[in-house]
């Protein structure tokens, strides 16, 4: 199982998600936990980047397995809970979002919001999720009182790696390096880690690319230039899976 997160709002994560779904074999889904931006329909409130992984998927999970938490506005999550008075909690995104095809699928990953200190209110982040969730995924592995297939826990090794979306524009190499010195403090593993060009315009790119290629300490899943049309089909010719 993989969280992928990035190193700023619109780095590109849910097309390098859905990418990377696309590009997956067998039994596979993705989830947004947290969602901003969303739009009303008859259903309730809907998230693009939910609906996109969603179509990368195969497991028939329903809308609100998918994206538990959804607020209209598209401003900071804890911002918008509070004004509709909703009190996020590291433990109570986790409650909300975990789901037995997490560990089922043969392929799953998680699409964080914004980059990896995404603020949940009162101190906590959304990154606490993640590590609450490593912890769950651990207990998943050692304990029976579970009650999933047991050969599906034979087969997972009870860990969440991180995808890193890294958007390349000016500033991304700060910005790529300090969250990877911050999922490295948090106890996190980096599976690998994708460079998508945001600007259309960014200069010397290969450098830049070069440049990370030398400092970041996890594989290099691919460079995604920047596409006329974005979609996951597209998107997936140029990355790996981890």
């Amino acid at each position: 199982m993989y969280f992928v997160t990035g190193t700023d709002t619109d780095s590109g994560k849910t097309l390098i998600s859905s990418a990377l779904l696309a590009k997956a074999q067998g039994q596979k889904c993705g989830f947004k936990p947290i969602a901003s931006g969303c739009e009303m329909s008859e259903s309730g409130l809907r998230n693009s980047d939910a609906l996109m992984l969603m179509a990368q998927s195969n497991m028939g999970l329903a809308y609100q397995n998918v994206n538990p938490i959804s607020f209209q506005p598209a401003i900071a999550p804890h911002i918008a809970a509070s004004q509709v008075h909703i009190a996020l909690s590291a433990q109570g995104v986790l409650d909300a979002m975990f789901h037995s095809a997490m560990v089922s699928a043969d392929f799953a990953l998680i699409e964080g919001a914004g980059g990896w200190r995404l603020p949940l209110g009162n101190g906590e982040y959304l990154s606490d999720t993640v590590k609450l969730l490593q912890a769950k995924l651990q207990q998943y592995t050692s304990s029976k009182s579970l009650g999933y297939d047991e050969t599906k826990r034979a087969n997972y090794n009870g860990t969440i790696d991180v995808i890193l979306v890294v958007g390349m524009k000016l500033g991304c190499l700060n910005h790529a390096l300090l969250t990877q010195e911050a999922l490295l403090a948090d106890g996190l593993s980096i599976a690998g880690w994708v460079a998508n060009q945001v600007d259309a315009d960014m200069a010397f790119i290969e450098d830049n690319l070069q440049s990370l290629q030398q400092m970041m300490q996890a594989p290099f899943l691919g460079y995604v230039p920047h596409l006329a049309n974005p979609s996951a089909e597209n998107a997936a010719a140029y990355v790996q899976l981890p």
